[in-house]
Parts: C-alpha cells; structure tokens; sequence
C-alpha cells in the first residue's frame, strides 16, 4: 500500500470518468446500503478520478468534504480504468476491497452478499449479471473476451469476469505488486489465487449518460490481456510459421509433379501474387505480435508510470 493508515472494514474502489452528474446519488446509494449492511462508521469509498474531461474532481473534493468516508484522488492524465482501479487499491485500506463502476449499473446492495460470500473461504467474488444492460456489440466482445482469457489466462470456465467485485486484503497485497504499465486486474487477479467464486445480480441501467468504452478502448484491453500474461500469440505465430513452411513444401511438391507430367501448363501469375500476399500477410502479424511485445518490454524497462497521482482529499497518518 501507499499509505500506512489504520484498516476498516471494507474498502469501496471506483474509477471515475464522466460522471460528475451521477456521482451525489452514488454516494447517497451506498451510504444508504452501508448503513443498513452497519458498515457505515467501519468503511471508506475511494474515489479516482482519471482525469475526467468534466467536473467529477470538483464533484468528488465537494462529496469528501461532506461525507467523512469519502476519499477523492485525481490522475494527472487518463490511465484507463484498470490503472485507476489500481491507483485506488494501492491507496485502499479495508479488509476487503470492492471494486464497482461509477455509473449505478452496480447495484450497492449486492455489496453485503459479496462480503458474506468472502467469508465462506473465498478470496474473490465476482458477480454475474442476469439481465445485462449493455449494447449488443459489447455482449458479443463480452462473449469473445471470456473465449480468449479462458486460453490465455486458465480462466474457469463458467466464470464472467465483470468490473464488479470484491477481494481479500491479502489478494490486493500481491496484486497491487504489479508495477507494469499496462494493468489488467482479472489477468493478476487469476495469478494470485482460484479461491474464486460468483454470486447472481440484476444489472441496472445506467443512470445517465452513455458508457465510456468504445471498440478502440475494448481492443487495447484485449491486448493488455493478450500480450501481458500469457506467451500464447508467439507460440501461436511459430505455429503459423511451421505451418506455412509445411504447406510451402508441399505447394511446391504438387507444383513439380504438375509441371512433369503436363509440361504445356504455362506459369501462373495469379496463383504467384495470391501466395506472396498469404506468406507476406503471415509474416507481417507475427513481427506485429513480436513488436507487441518488444514495445511492452521496453516501456516497463524505461518505468513508463502504472498512474500519477496529482492530488488527494486526505492526508496520511504519521
């Protein structure tokens, strides 16, 4: 951790981008549940504003100074949602730690079920969603994300990884030990532990706005999962390289045997172009893939920064 403060009970981690509008009836919710769940004088929300381009820090520095239990922090620059998620872990001081959107999708009152869970002798929770409310695009990435990390990660199968959660403090002590550029929690997460279990919820609709992922946001996390804990695509390119060698090798037997016995077959062009362009459209992704990793090695090697914290609402303790 970052900070040396004394522990509560429960820490409430939520990356904030674009909802300065929302984020008063986000902290009424939860004041509400953690009040009726007795949580509300042995909790802290933690709130990181990753450099919104609207008013949330000014939201958030009102909202600390109303409510003792809130605590605001704002990035120097937009990190993206996980490397906020991990600016706020790094700084979160609860016994458990739960991790929620900003935007009301997450229903708070699901919070007191995923805590019970915990102490069952499970070091994570995750939630699925019954009734998602999401554009269909992202429900197939959603689908094709869940495919993938099964692979590249030894996901469970069965388990959706949602942005909703909740973790022991002793699972967020060796997560937050990834200094790495490029975050992606469910990949560290699965790394630490597989005491994982899931709980069902009803998905909300969001209270206003639009969500802040987009097909660009949605491939640069797909990379983050794809390049950053697992050797898989370059296993995947060698593989592609033999292939292609073998499959060379015998074009060029059948070739050979074509010319001898039918001599009068003329060269042909087009088979030519359309086996240079598949050779050169191979070898192109797998220097992309190689050049993927290569370009993360070298940011981690020149301590190119997870987050920068600009400013906080609180001070630590001596």
């Amino acid at each position: 951790m970052k900070n040396s403060e004394a522990s509560c009970a429960l820490s409430i981690v939520v990356p904030v981008y674009r909802s300065a509008a929302i984020l008063p009836l986000l902290v009424e919710t939860i004041q509400q549940e953690m009040r009726e769940a007795n949580l509300l004088e042995s909790f802290e929300l933690v709130l990181i504003n990753d450099a919104s381009p609207d008013n949330s820090w000014q939201v958030i520095r009102t909202l600390a100074a109303q409510y003792p239990f809130v605590k605001g922090m704002t990035l120097r620059r937009n990190f993206g949602q996980h490397n906020a998620t991990m600016a706020g872990l790094n700084y979160a001081t609860g016994e458990v730690v739960v991790i929620m959107d900003d935007d009301l999708q997450h229903p708070p009152a699901a919070i007191s079920r995923m805590i019970d869970t915990l102490n069952e002798g499970y070091d994570v929770c995750y939630t699925r969603y019954l009734n998602r409310q999401h554009a269909t695009w992202k429900k197939w990435g959603s689908a094709f994300n869940d495919l993938v990390a099964t692979h590249l990660l030894g996901k469970p199968k069965g388990l959706y990884l949602s942005s909703f959660k909740a973790m022991r403090r002793e699972v967020v002590a060796e997560v937050i030990k990834y200094d790495g550029p490029y975050a992606y929690l469910d990949g560290l997460i699965l790394d630490v532990t597989r005491a994982i279990c899931t709980i069902d919820i009803e998905h909300q609709a969001r209270h206003q706005g639009e969500g802040n992922y987009n097909l660009r946001r949605s491939l640069s996390l797909w990379l983050k999962m794809a390049t950053s804990f697992s050797v898989l695509p370059l296993r995947l390119a060698s593989c592609a390289g033999f292939a292609l060698a073998g499959f060379s090798v015998v074009m060029i037997i059948f070739v050979l045997a074509q010319k001898m016995l039918h001599p009068e077959i003329p060269a042909g062009w087009a088979s030519l172009i359309a086996t240079i362009l598949l050779i050169g459209g191979i070898q192109i992704l797998c220097i992309g893939v190689m050049g993927e990793y290569l370009g993360r090695i070298y940011l981690k090697l020149n301590r190119k920064p997870q987050f920068v914290v600009a400013s906080r609402t609180w001070t630590e303790s001596p």
